[in-house]
């Protein structure tokens, strides 16, 4: 920690030194990303902390409550079994699933789009209960994986099901840096044949039954979930709870496997479609893209480009700074750009990549460090392309 604090301390104070040396009009606007990405270096700073926790880059604060509902669920838990306690993943599911379907409650892939973009669901009376005809009908309207696209979630909008395992498995994809897409294909090739089929795939869903199962006290009590997925430097933790019995109702999908979207999607009607890695990473790489799409088209409203201070306050979405702390970050950031040029998506998407590589970045930038070396912007731009690949 000390170490990534030293760095993104060089990276603040080396703002004034991106702002020398303005280059020509040819590159103006890459450099117009360069400015933003200096000036909220101590945004970067508080994402990687977090990682470094444990914690999810893609996360939402959850809806404040009052001091009297608190009260009430404290007594509620207290007199409610162990086994009924969730995890922050877990409440988010509830909130934001909209479905349910033989006691079994899913989002759509609309659910799953707000929960990840949004502070809180949309207001709704209740959830929808599906019968037999209306997964059928869903599940026979979801395209091919060959049809896949930046889009597909968004194309399907409240005509699918996702399931609580599955909430998770995607989670972990937004923060997975493209080098662990790699090495996330091969946990789930368990014979080694470069392909993944369905029994394959749903080895994620027992491995997390069991690992729920073997839970530490201490691990419930905190909610946080003992099973790791690695990407190719850390691994990133995944809440997890499985079904419940509240009532008569068993709230998550459990037991039986249900095809869902997901599953037809990736391995066919039939189930008998099977992946190879590029199949495993154009779907990988589409919902990335997809999530930072709706992200950049909140603030562009139309437009090609985003501001520089619209492009840190999306940042500043991943952070819980107080009020006084996030305006003065704006202010700052405000008084170092010399001139706005506005940010592409083109541009916006391979910064959001290289915050999913912030561990790989931070070995990179210590070489700098450890030499008290001045950060500028040569050597920004260098340890970014070293340590993920990507031109800035």
């Amino acid at each position: 920690m000390a170490a990534s604090r030293r760095i993104f301390t060089q990276l603040r104070n080396s703002t004034t030194l991106l702002t020398k040396n303005v280059p020509t009009s040819g590159t103006r606007r890459g450099t117009a990303v360069l400015y933003a990405a200096g000036a909220v270096g101590a945004i970067t700073g508080l994402v990687y902390a977090r990682r470094r926790r444990g914690e999810a880059a893609i996360q939402v604060g959850l809806p404040v409550v009052m001091a009297k509902e608190e009260e009430e669920k404290r007594k509620f838990w207290q007199r409610a079994p162990p086994q009924h306690k969730m995890s922050d993943r877990e409440r988010r599911f509830r909130e934001f699933s909209s479905v349910e379907y033989k006691g079994q409650m899913y989002m759509t892939p609309r659910d799953f789009l707000e929960s990840v973009t949004e502070e809180r669901p949309r207001p709704r009376i209740g959830r929808r209960p599906l019968m037999d005809d209306d997964v059928s009908h869903m599940l026979k309207k979801t395209p091919s994986r060959h049809k896949g696209s930046t889009k597909f979630f968004r194309s399907m909008h409240e005509e699918g099901i996702i399931s609580f395992t599955e909430y998770l498995f995607l989670l972990c994809i937004l923060t997975k840096p493209h080098a662990g897409f790699n090495i996330a294909f091969n946990m789930f090739d368990t014979d080694g044949n470069q392909r993944v089929d369905k029994n394959e795939f749903m080895v994620l869903q027992e491995i997390f039954r069991k690992k729920n199962d073997k839970r530490k006290a201490k691990e419930e009590a905190e909610g946080v979930s003992a099973v790791q997925k690695y990407t190719s430097s850390s691994p990133i933790q995944l809440e997890r709870s499985w079904g419940r019995s509240v009532g008569n109702s068993k709230l998550l999908a459990d037991g039986n496997v249900q095809d869902t979207t997901l599953l037809v999607h990736l391995f066919g009607v039939k189930g008998k479609d099977d992946l190879n890695f590029q199949d495993f990473y154009k779907f990988m790489d589409n919902l990335q893209t997809e999530i930072l799409e709706l992200e950049f088209l909140e603030f562009a409203r139309g437009m090609p480009t985003i501001s520089e201070i619209e492009f840190a306050q999306i940042l500043l979405r991943y952070t819980h700074l107080p009020d006084a702390a996030h305006d003065a970050i704006i202010e700052r950031l405000k008084d170092r750009i010399p001139e706005e040029k506005g940010i592409t998506f083109d541009q916006f998407k391979p910064f959001f990549q290289f915050l999913n590589n912030l561990d790989d970045f931070a070995i990179a930038m210590q070489m700098y460090t450890f030499a008290n070396q001045p950060v500028e912007q040569a050597e920004f731009k260098r340890a970014v392309k070293v340590s993920t690949g990507i031109d800035l």
